[in-house]
């Protein structure tokens, strides 16, 4: 672990699953109340300093970010082994957390002048919070861990991060690059289970806990966050409809659609979850995807060529085959996959669902895996309905040949992000969050950076 800026072993170890073989390939140190005490401690001391020198930090993020680059090679191998996505898409997280440390580095602070005349000049002004409790999921540790970092530091804030006990290595190595540039105590990486996140988000230091992951564990974080009235980022799960409108051609956007449901093995918070289809080309729509999800090429993260890697872990594995078989057995046919494939490790065919609808699990719920629900409909009222009609609210898309149409449909999801041909189309300069149970606050953008700071109006008389 990385605590101020020493780099510390534990006691006690965690094994680590390699989901591509499902077995134990690596330990992780299991992290005590009293390491967590002096990762806290650390940060709050290193607060004093670094929130004090806005260029220092500006450069410090650029260093960050260069250094991340130049070590893509080290950190991705060790991304792949623990979480399974090919050694491409491993590298390519790599670079884009760094691609996010650079871009904060460089974004202005807002300083907002509300009066100014004989009277009095009042200013409107952003100032860090403290000590952030960051903690990220396992599907995307590092580019999720630096959504958190590049603008909570930025702001003036340090930070204690820990990473999924699912995927705690990258992030850990991650840590250790990190800690060559950044002043000692300005972040420190901790591991260890649920019961380490629970103290952070109880632990008296922090002023603000920033959380990606399910609801379920949000709503935990944000009861354990109100005795001490810490502020809140919750980035939670999401069930992304895209409604194909009655002009498109499936030819022509089934890879896009694909694309969008499937990145990273389909667990991705805003990936695709179902789609609604006309009747008229309901038929077209899931032979296209299933077309798309037969020649996907699944396997080991390491072997060159393979598109898509296993589920991370074992207790997703089994809700996704759970949620497919389920739906198998309520009498939805499996156009493509439909069941675990053969051998180790906790691999998934491709799998699109048809001939089910709403009020199916997989259909409702949010399945984060390798299957897709394709639903039919005959009003589009309706399906905007169906589309809304549930407690989440992060993402949705429109797809249509009139794309000033499929903008004006696309206004009526109720989601954070509505977007129109296109999906999982991010930025760090554009602000992510969810409507509902979505989520608390959003990340990225001049938005995001402003979840880190308080106001305080500086009011001078004259």
């Amino acid at each position: 672990m990385t605590i101020g800026g020493a780099r510390v072993a534990t006691q006690d170890t965690f094994g680590v699953v390699n989901p591509a073989t499902g077995e134990v390939h690596a330990q992780a140190p299991e992290c005590t109340r009293d390491q967590l005490d002096q990762a806290m401690s650390a940060a709050a001391e290193a607060y004093r300093t670094w929130k004090a020198d806005e260029a220092a930090r500006r450069k410090a993020l650029h260093a960050a970010g260069d250094l991340l680059m130049a070590r893509s090679a080290e950190l991705a191998p060790i991304l792949t082994a623990e979480q399974g996505k090919p050694l491409q898409d491993a590298t390519f997280e790599v670079i884009g957390a760094a691609i996010w440390l650079k871009h904060f580095a460089d974004l202005e602070m807002p300083r907002e002048v509300i009066q100014d005349d004989a009277s009095a000049l009042v200013e409107v002004v952003r100032r860090p919070m403290g000590v952030v409790a960051a903690i990220t999921p396992w599907n995307y540790p590092l580019i999720l861990a630096s959504w958190k970092i590049a603008p909570a530091l930025l702001a003036g804030n340090t930070m204690v991060l820990k990473p999924s006990p699912f995927t705690p290595l990258s992030t850990l190595a991650m840590g250790g690059v990190l800690n060559e540039v950044l002043p000692p105590g300005v972040l420190n990486v901790v591991s260890g289970g649920d019961a380490l996140g629970g103290w952070m988000t109880a632990h008296p230091v922090p002023r603000k806990i920033s959380f990606t992951g399910s609801v379920a564990t949000g709503k935990k974080v944000a009861a354990a966050a109100a005795p001490d009235l810490k502020r809140l980022t919750l980035e939670l799960g999401g069930n992304d409809p895209a409604i194909l409108l009655d002009d498109v051609d499936p030819e022509a956007v089934a890879a896009k659609l694909f694309a969008g449901a499937f990145q990273n093995n389909g667990q991705v918070c805003s990936a695709i979850k179902r789609v609604y289809v006309p009747e008229r080309l309901y038929d077209d729509v899931v032979e296209a995807l299933a077309v798309q999800a037969r020649a996907a090429k699944v396997g080991d993260g390491m072997t060159e060529g393979v598109q898509y890697g296993p589920i991370n872990n074992k207790p997703q594995f089994e809700r996704v085959s759970e949620l497919v078989a389920d739906a198998l057995a309520g009498g939805a046919r499996a156009a493509a996959g439909g069941k675990p494939m053969d051998g180790p490790g906790y691999f998934f065919e491709p799998t699109i669902l048809a001939g089910l609808s709403d009020g199916a699990r997989i259909v409702d719920e949010e399945q984060f895996g390798p299957a897709l629900p394709v639903v039919s409909y005959r009003d589009l009222d309706d399906a905007l309905e169906r589309a809304n009609g549930t407690h989440f609210g992060l993402s949705g898309s429109v797809w249509g040949t009139d794309a000033d149409r499929a903008a004006e449909v696309a206004g009526r999801l109720e989601c954070g992000t509505a977007w129109v041909n296109t999906h999982l189309a991010l930025s760090p300069a554009q602000p992510f969050g969810g409507f509902k149970w979505s989520g608390v606050g959003v990340e990225n953008g001049t938005w995001g950076l402003l979840g880190f700071t308080e106001i305080q109006v500086v009011h001078r008389a004259r």
